[in-house]
């Protein structure tokens, strides 16, 4: 699939063969109708996906430090981006400019900013009136460098400055940011973020603050002659003058388009074209590279990595010593930059553009100890600097008798050790990263030199210190060692330097069943190996025909040379071999299949390849063997393999969470392995070889298990991988990763997936002044954080300091002091009271707005506690606006006298009730019972620990997210637009059923000996109350369609549900008399959507006379953009409790 870059520069060639001249730029009409293609079906998916999440992620760090924001726009078209962010963070925008110079999009801009729509203004919050300036954004340079904008606007200052448009038609870009950059309200703290989409961003060295790229982007043309003769001009960027000249073009760019163009069968009458996206923010700093450049040297290099020199960084610093690498550090933490590090230059991330690079080539000496003076010197030490690479350690320590277990690539650096490192020694001595035992650091954090695990005396820099977390450190970097500082040498435990002898064969196949009997012979020949055995496999097409090399090595210390061919079981498997060969650690690097044997050779500089690898077992087995075949006859290159490494032996000895590298138990490692000619790097045949080796990785990882980290890195489609890189260790090195690298130095390391909930939960603390509120959210954050089962991050926020900052803002009141001065606060109360209520009056979403505030100001966290809250059924007026996070409220009570005495401790003598920042309808004010009642009477920290460890901390068990797991998602169900959960299916999976009955009974916050009746109805309640019934011993009360059960019965009507396609009313009935009157009853439900069948379960008890204090419910899982729990209260239920597993958002 070509690029829109690759087309633009097709079609311009295609002009310039033609010698169609003159050009002129487009009209304003020719520019829009372009526009308009670009931007519809496919290309706003772009903008749904990436632009409009990635820019609302920067506004939320950008409003921690303020209230409201101005914003510039260059070029945006006929509507702004920013009227389609979510409603909390439009109305927060109280400017907004835009340098528009089309005439017809400026009017359309204007027009819809201040459209009066049902669905409201997009911006609705403007102090003024948009200023839409139809002009080119220009900044112009004095002999001073003073950059302005156009006339009469150069006063104005702005918070954030988009170009969202590929900054079309403005060289160089440079200046144009570093104008923009002229036009912040605050200069350290606003934001320049750029859109693009034409290529390579050349920014000369401006250093960006974050990037980010959506490389999975497709814009599709319609196949059509008049729809192309718009597109084709606007990717070009003109059009040609005269009718025949005109003509004759047209033509000529309609047919580059249809054999550029991809027709794919899902879309069969359009033409698609990968549309990259990459998006840079920029802040005042942008522009301080000269700072580090004064102290570290600068380097020009090529790395190795074909995908990494695509990208242009802001240059590549050259340190030769540790002081060198703090400076870069201490560089970055200063101005919010990032980093990359090049090792060996193998990774595809250690460039990434405009990033300082850190290039560690000048830390290149190896140093062998055969005996050493430290007290761990029990055997050979090795001490290599991270700027060797594989194959200078191995000649180093060949040659002094000893080696290390490195990988099977002499040009692969430290990357590769500090990940993992895979090679034929692994089966006798383990992975690279298992032979370490100390390193060197520069720590991200501080910028300190530190001393990790048993590094020798002499190695030890001058200025180093010991970590205070040294062997959490230690075991960080076994594994995913790039994330967690900047390593400039690391120690190595040595083994005895080995001999191998290398045997090959290469088995045409003669079919698919062939190629599938073929692996799993060789996955039983390989399993019948000693540990200094090894052996790979290479499945490949070659010569027309797909084609099994086997290659075993066998490993000696003995120094034995192999004159004879020695039979072996691969003989009777295999045939002849093809080569048997006897080398050192050396020149065992030649002897790589890929290198030598297949498609003439891959090691003589002319193919570039992209790989990722997943770990396998049971290769042999149909459903993985029947992929692995079906791979290689997909592949996009005749150059393209599949390269299996065994593993086993000493890997698996290795305990998983004894280093970083969590996944041990494999028998291969399946490297797909995407390969095209060197000359064609950054061309389709690339990008192909590129999409082939993630469909690959996609199809094959439900079957793995797990993925290789150190090929991973910030490309959005390896966070699947990623999800996978560390087995059960991800959430702890989720959490170092967190505390050791606070500040995102190294933000393009091989991404480690957050420690976070699938499932967030927000807890609305609620309760009168003095009940301890506050008190009781603080400790209970700290039992979320100490949390022993999982990593969690917890925030308890009270949704008044959002009225604090507005009311700061508007009246020059002292915000700190307003939030943590309580005497200060108490003397602004009144004023603050009737400035809420004026502005509840203005803005009648208010207390919506703020709750939404607060719960995407904390969107990193997992638990977010929230008070300041009132009473009055929060959990059911809010939890719609929060679909896909679990919603419950726990209400604080204390005794009048305790709480009197508390307000008197805070220097508050008024009789004051809780804050009032959450609303709801007065006609519908009812009883309303909490989700659960906490009686904070007791002084100390212990009864709300043990409050928040019985009845709060199973929210976030493990066990729910294994619960949600089994959830199937099935689209456009049972009609369009429905995505159907298949909660059923749950009673489907082994110990599905069993698990989500034991969830039930835990979650149930009552008494069981006190429950009369579990109450279930037809059909989903029936599987899950039974199972439920049968494990508390409690009889099962059964609720049908009217005229199932015998009489005497009790019915009520039930509407019918959203998703179905009858819309009549059904009755349904209960037994008379089933249920004891007075009896607690449990309702049990598989579903709570819109509420309808649960309301009439409800008033059918009622009518058999079961009040709703005695009912609780408990429910599978909800759905709360239904808005079920404010239909019940609505219909007097209110005061029954309502327990949900499972909250899914959606329909």
């Amino acid at each position: 699939m070509a690029t829109l870059d690759s087309l633009k520069h097709a079609l311009r060639r295609k002009a310039k063969a033609l010698a169609l001249v003159p050009k002129q730029p487009l009209s304003d009409t020719q520019y829009s109708a372009g526009f308009e293609i670009l931007v519809q079906g496919s290309g706003w998916t772009t903008y749904q996906d990436f632009i409009i999440p990635q820019l609302s992620q920067l506004l939320v760090l950008l409003l921690n430090s303020r209230t409201q924001i101005s914003a510039l726009e260059i070029g945006p078209g006929p509507k702004s981006v920013l009227g389609f962010l979510p409603y909390n963070l439009r109305r927060r925008v109280s400017g907004y400019t835009a340098f528009e110079p089309n005439n017809l999009y400026a009017a359309d801009l204007k027009e819809w900013l201040c459209s009066t729509s049902e669905a409201g203004l997009p911006l609705p919050c403007l102090k003024n009136a948009p200023a839409i300036h139809q002009i080119p954004f220009i900044p112009q340079d004095d002999k001073d460098n003073d950059t302005r904008t156009g006339a009469g606007v150069n006063d104005e200052k702005y918070d954030i400055i988009l170009f969202c448009h590929s900054m079309y038609g403005m060289e160089p870009k440079r200046r144009f940011i570093e104008g923009a950059l002229q036009l912040f309200v605050e200069p350290q703290g606003g934001l320049v973020v750029v859109f693009y989409r034409d290529g390579v961003l050349r920014l000369d060295g401006l250093v960006c603050h974050r990037t980010a790229s959506f490389p999975t982007s497709v814009v599709r043309v319609a196949n059509d002659d008049e729809v192309l003769n718009h597109f084709a001009p606007f990717i070009a960027g003109f059009i040609t003058q005269g009718v025949d000249r005109d003509e004759a073009i047209r033509a000529s760019w309609r047919q580059v388009c249809r054999t550029l163009g991809r027709r794919e069968e899902a879309h069969p009458d359009h033409l698609s074209f990968s549309s990259p996206v990459v998006m840079a923010a920029f802040t005042q700093n942008a522009t301080t590279l000269p700072e580090l450049t004064c102290q570290v040297s600068l380097v020009n290099k090529t790395v190795k990595n074909w995908e990494a020199r695509l990208h242009r960084p802001a240059s590549i610093m050259r340190p030769t010593e540790d002081r060198h690498v703090q400076q870069c550090v201490q560089w970055a933490l200063k101005h919010g930059a990032s980093l990359t590090v090049i090792g060996g230059g193998h990774s595809g991330h250690c460039l990434w553009p405009n990033v300082v690079a850190v290039d560690m080539s000048a830390f290149d000496q190896v140093h062998i100890l055969r005996e050493g003076r430290d007290s761990f010197d029990s055997g050979p030490l090795v001490v290599a600097g991270a700027g060797c690479t594989t194959g200078d350690i191995v000649h180093k320590t060949m040659a002094a008798g000893v080696t290390v277990p490195l990988g099977a690539r002499p040009s692969v650096g430290a990357g590769l050790w500090l990940q993992g490192g895979i090679g034929h020694l692994a089966r006798l001595h383990g992975l690279a990263c298992d032979a370490i035992i100390g390193a060197v650091v520069v720590s991200v954090d501080s910028g300190q030199v530190l001393c990790v695990g048993c590094v020798p005396s002499q190695h030890q820099p001058a200025s180093a210190v010991r970590p205070e977390n040294e062997m959490d450190l230690l075991c960080a970097l076994k594994g995913a060692g790039t994330n967690f500082g900047i390593v400039t040498s690391v120690t190595f435990r040595a083994y005895t330097a080995q001999i191998y002898n290398i045997r090959t064969w290469i088995v045409p196949l003669s079919s698919n069943l062939d190629a599938r009997l073929r692996l799993g012979e060789f996955d039983r020949f390989a399993r019948a190996l000693s540990k200094n055995c090894s052996a790979d496999a290479y499945l490949y097409w070659d010569a027309g025909l797909l084609h099994l090399g086997v290659a075993m090595f066998e490993s000696s210390t003995t120094g034995l040379t192999f004159a004879t061919a020695v039979p072996t079981p691969g003989n009777s498997t295999w045939g002849v071999e093809v080569d048997i060969k006897t080398v050192d650690g050396v020149g065992l690097f030649e002897t790589e299949m890929y290198v030598s044997r297949m498609h003439g050779g891959h090691g003589s500089g002319k193919t570039s390849s992209f790989k990722r690898c997943l770990f396998l077992k049971c290769i042999g087995e149909a459903n993985i063997a029947a992929r692995l075949v079906a791979a290689v006859e997909t592949r996009p290159s005749p150059l393209c393999y599949l390269h299996l490494l065994q593993g086993g032996g000493a890997v698996g000895d290795v305990a998983a969470d004894a280093t970083a590298f969590g996944c041990r138990d494999w028998d291969f490692a399946c490297v797909i392995t995407g390969v095209w000619p060197r000359d064609r790097d950054g061309t389709e045949a690339a990008r192909s070889a590129v999409r082939w080796v993630y469909g690959v990785a996609s199809d094959l990882l439900p079957w793995s298990e797990g993925a290789y980290g150190a090929d991973l890195g910030p490309d959005p489609r390896d966070a699947p991988l990623a999800a996978k890189a560390f087995g059960r260790n991800g959430p702890h090195l989720a959490r170092l990763k967190h505390r050791l690298d606070p500040h995102h130095i190294l933000a393009y390391a091989c991404p480690i997936p957050k420690a976070s909930m699938e499932q967030k939960l927000i807890i609305l603390v609620t309760g009168e002044s003095g009940a301890g509120k506050d008190y009781c959210a603080e400790v209970w954050v700290s039992v979320f954080a100490n949390c022993a089962h999982r990593s969690l991050t917890a925030r308890a926020v009270s949704i008044s300091d959002t009225t604090k900052r507005e009311y700061a803002a508007a009246t020059g009141a002292d915000l700190d002091r307003l939030l943590w001065d309580r005497a200060y606060k108490e003397q602004h109360r009144p004023a603050l009271t009737t400035f809420y209520q004026e502005q509840a009056r203005q803005r009648p979403r208010l207390p919506e707005e703020h709750f939404l505030d607060v719960v995407y100001g904390a969107a990193d966290v997992d638990v977010l506690l929230i008070t300041g809250m009132r009473d009055e059924a929060p959990v059911a007026v809010l939890s719609h606006l929060v679909p896909d996070r679990r919603l419950l409220d726990v209400h604080v009570q204390a005794s009048e006298q305790t709480r009197r005495a508390r307000r008197r401790c805070h220097g508050d003598s008024k009789d004051s009730k809780g804050s009032n920042h959450c609303g709801s309808d007065p006609s519908i004010l009812d009883y309303y019972c909490s989700t659960l009642t906490f009686d904070n009477h007791a002084t100390g920290n212990e009864a709300a620990e043990s409050f928040a460890k019985r009845y709060l901390l199973p929210f976030v068990h493990n066990d729910l997210e294994r619960l949600a797991n089994m959830v199937r998602a099935v689209p456009d169900f049972p009609r369009p637009g429905i995505e159907f959960r298949h909660l059923l299916g749950i009673s489907q999976q082994p110990g599905g059923l069993a698990l989500c009955a034991s969830l039930l009974q835990t979650h149930f916050t009552g008494d069981w000996a006190k429950v009369g009746a579990v109450v279930c109805c037809e059909a989903g309640g029936f599987v899950y109350a039974s199972a439920l019934a049968l494990r508390v011993d409690i009889p099962l009360v059964l609720i049908r369609e009217a005229g199932k059960l015998p009489p005497p019965t009790v019915s009520v009507g039930k509407a019918s549900s959203h998703i179905s396609y009858n819309s009549k009313e059904k009755r349904i009935e209960m037994e008379q008399d089933v249920v004891p009157r007075g009896a607690l009853v449990v309702v049990v439900d598989d579903v709570l959507s819109s509420g309808k069948t649960l309301c009439a379960m409800l008033q059918l008890l009622d009518k058999a006379g079961i009040r709703a204090d005695d009912v609780s419910v408990m429910v599978v899982a909800e759905f709360p953009v239904h808005r079920g729990r404010q239909l019940l209260r609505q219909h007097g239920f209110g005061r029954v409790k309502i327990h949900s597993l499972l909250i899914f958002g959606g329909a």
